[in-house]
C-alpha cells in the first residue's frame, strides 16, 4: 500500500497476530493506514520512522507492561501528543480511571468488536471523506 500525505495512520501494538490483524482490517476497511508491532521496541521504531497519528495498545503484552509503554509515550515530547486508546481483558474501572488519567484516549474492552473499534478511532481520529 502506498501512503499518501494525507493518510491517517493507526499503529497497532498487540503480541497476538489474530487481534493485530483483525484490528487492522478493521481500520484499514475504513482508510486508515495500519502498522503492526508485536513489542515495545518495534513500536518506537515505527513510530520513529512513521507519523503515526494513532495508537492501539495492550496492556498486556506477553514480555513487556503496557502501562509501562503508555508512560512512555506520555512522557517523551515527541510522542505526547500522539493519541492512545488502551484495549484489554480487564474491564475493571479502577484500571480504567487510571488510564485516562494518565493520558489514554480511550479504554476498549476485549473481544474487541468491529464496532466499537471503528466509533472509538473515528471519535479520535476522524477521516476526512
Amino acid at each position: 500500500m502506498i501512503k499518501k500525505p494525507e493518510d491517517k495512520i493507526v499503529l497497532i501494538i498487540e503480541d497476538n497476530a489474530d487481534i493485530r490483524t483483525f484490528a487492522s482490517r478493521v481500520l484499514e476497511l475504513e482508510g486508515y493506514t495500519c502498522l503492526q508491532a508485536e513489542t515495545r521496541d518495534e513500536a518506537f521504531l515505527l513510530i520513529s520512522e512513521n507519523k503515526v497519528n494513532l495508537v492501539l495498545l495492550d496492556l498486556r503484552l506477553a514480555e513487556e507492561n503496557g502501562w509501562l509503554i503508555l508512560e512512555q509515550l506520555k512522557r517523551n515530547p515527541e510522542t505526547t501528543s500522539i493519541p492512545v486508546i488502551l484495549f484489554t481483558a480487564s474491564s475493571g474501572e479502577q484500571q480504567r480511571a487510571s488510564a485516562l488519567e494518565m493520558g489514554a484516549a480511550d479504554y476498549l474492552i476485549k473481544p474487541l468488536s468491529a464496532n466499537m473499534l471503528r466509533d472509538s478511532v473515528a471519535r479520535i481520529l476522524p477521516l476526512k471523506k
